[in-house]
């Protein structure tokens, strides 16, 4: 507190020393007469007017900041007084917490007191308990050393019994295995003779369907190849230049085409030589015959002879 009026002192002298230096700086600044005005009585009073005014000023000023001083000193002082409450909250909060603090450890102490005294007599109960349970281990270790010997005079003829019963069935799972086997092998047999006899007839059936499809295939071609002579024929036809002295002559000639039907080769193999050479120009003035693109067909047409005979 002390040390807040000492603060509250020091600003407040402070605060007038201001005051002062104001009041002397308003005084320093004022305007100076000069000589040359003519009226000097107005000029005077006007100064000491505004003297007065600055005075005036200058002390409101000063009381309205001691004013300001006062209520900030007020504000520390109440916010100091803040403080101490709330540190004597605080200290008493603290104080209330240790002694729930001690009044916990004090009641978990009692709490491992007790444990202790329930290790004591749970150790203690532990004790007499393995007394019990050896005593009875013991026992339990006799019953079971009669049981062994019991359990291995059983076993002895256990073991002489089922060898016996080992030998019996195995002796029959023999008889039955080479019956089995016996009976395996002759399914198998017939399975044998009924699956070549099946191949059999299969193949014979293959061979069957494979002759029918290839006459019937090369029906289509012969069928195709004779359209594409009739189509050549008529294709040279178009192109033969024929006269009177044809009329019931004819020309047989060899032709070989290319793939895509251009006449390669062409050749008289007989017949009237009118008829040839006019056969022969018609063709080479043609270039291409119509050929077919099954390959088949084309086999046959790639080398074919025609006979030719002007049509009068």
């Amino acid at each position: 507190m002390e040390s807040l009026t000492s603060g509250f002192v020091k600003s407040f002298l402070l605060h007038i020393a201001l005051g002062g230096f104001l009041f002397a700086t308003a005084n320093f600044e004022m305007p100076t007469p000069t000589v040359m005005q003519v009226q000097l009585n107005p000029v005077v009073e006007e100064q000491e007017e505004k003297v007065v005014s600055a005075v005036s000023v200058d002390q409101k000023l000063v009381e309205q900041k001691i004013a300001e001083l006062k209520q900030q000193e007020d504000n520390k002082k109440r916010a100091e007084e803040k403080r101490i409450r709330d540190l004597e909250k605080r200290a008493q909060q603290a104080r209330k917490e240790r002694e729930a603090e001690a009044r916990r450890i004090k009641k978990l102490e009692q709490q491992r007191l007790a444990k202790l005294e329930e290790k004591r007599k749970a150790e203690a109960q532990a004790k007499k308990a393995k007394k019990i349970e050896e005593k009875q281990r013991a026992d339990a270790e006799k019953a079971r050393a009669e049981k062994l010997a019991a359990e291995k005079a059983a076993k002895a003829a256990s073991d002489k019994r089922k060898a016996e019963e080992d030998a019996l069935r195995k002796a029959e799972i023999a008889r039955k295995k080479r019956e089995e086997d016996e009976k395996r092998r002759a399914e198998e047999a017939e399975k044998a003779r009924l699956k070549a006899l099946e191949e059999q007839l299969l193949q014979e059936q293959l061979a069957q369907e494979q002759a029918a499809r290839n006459k019937l295939r090369k029906q289509q071609v012969m069928g195709e190849v004779e359209k594409f002579q009739a189509l050549i024929s008529q294709r040279i036809q178009s192109n033969l230049l024929t006269d009177e002295a044809m009329r019931g002559k004819e020309c047989r000639v060899n032709i070989r085409l290319a793939f895509n039907g251009l006449v390669t080769s062409v050749k008289p193999l007989g017949g009237d030589k009118l008829v040839c050479d006019a056969a022969l120009r018609a063709i080479r003035l043609a270039d291409t015959l119509p050929v077919s693109k099954d390959k088949d067909v084309f086999e046959q047409l790639k080398n074919i002879n025609l006979t030719i005979k002007p049509e009068l």
